[in-house]
């Protein structure tokens, strides 16, 4: 099942990934919230999935429609029943307690206000929007965000239950990251990034 709650339920983007589906194999559905759930017992039907994977755009809002009809007790049901959770951009950051965000205009900032399935936090867009990575280190060393799992773009981070176990990448040399706050108090904390072992899928 495919949530777009995060770029408004686009219907034609819907339609392209059903598509993209059916060449593939896949039997894809979508779960759409706007204007109105297109299916009436949410939680019966993600417990029936193999997947759920939640698309781009503002996790923000996804986070606050999400809330506004339960999702988030559904999802942590279903995520212990063992669908698995996936997903792009904001899609990653919402299993998490937060990340760095531009849902709220031009400046990036945190979020800190994830399901919090994994006891993390998250940086997404690592080498592709030179801001990202500043802010994860300021607010890391700030403890606005804590341990924060990183990924440039194309790199997908595996875990079981709450364990990192695996970085995998489908573009060669691109790169995973761990930062944690290292030293410091006020103006003088600094933040340690640890690059992630990560595995080509090619």
């Amino acid at each position: 099942t495919h949530l777009g709650t995060a770029g408004g339920d686009q219907r034609a983007f819907n339609s392209d990934l059903s598509d993209a589906a059916r060449v593939a194999g896949f039997d894809l559905s979508h779960l759409n919230l706007f204007t109105m759930p297109n299916i009436d017992n949410i939680e019966e039907h993600l417990l029936d999935q193999d997947v759920v994977w939640v698309n781009g755009g503002s996790v923000a809002n996804l986070l606050a429609v999400w809330r506004v009809h339960g999702l988030g007790a559904i999802f942590r049901r279903v995520w212990g029943a063992g669908v698995v959770l996936a997903g792009v951009s904001a899609g990653p950051i919402c299993w998490f307690r937060g990340g760095t965000t531009d849902s709220f205009g031009r400046d990036r900032r945190a979020v800190t206000n994830g399901l919090a399935l994994l006891p993390y936090d998250n940086g997404v867009h690592y080498d592709s929007e030179p801001r990202r990575r500043p802010l994860v280190h300021k607010l890391v060393a700030a403890g606005t965000l804590g341990e924060t799992h990183c990924t440039d773009d194309g790199v997908g981070l595996v875990y079981r239950g709450t364990e990192l176990v695996e970085a995998v990448t489908e573009v060669e040399g691109r790169q995973a990251w761990r930062v944690t706050a290292h030293a410091g108090d006020g103006p003088e904390a600094v933040a340690l990034e640890e690059p992630i072992r990560t595995r080509f899928l090619g």
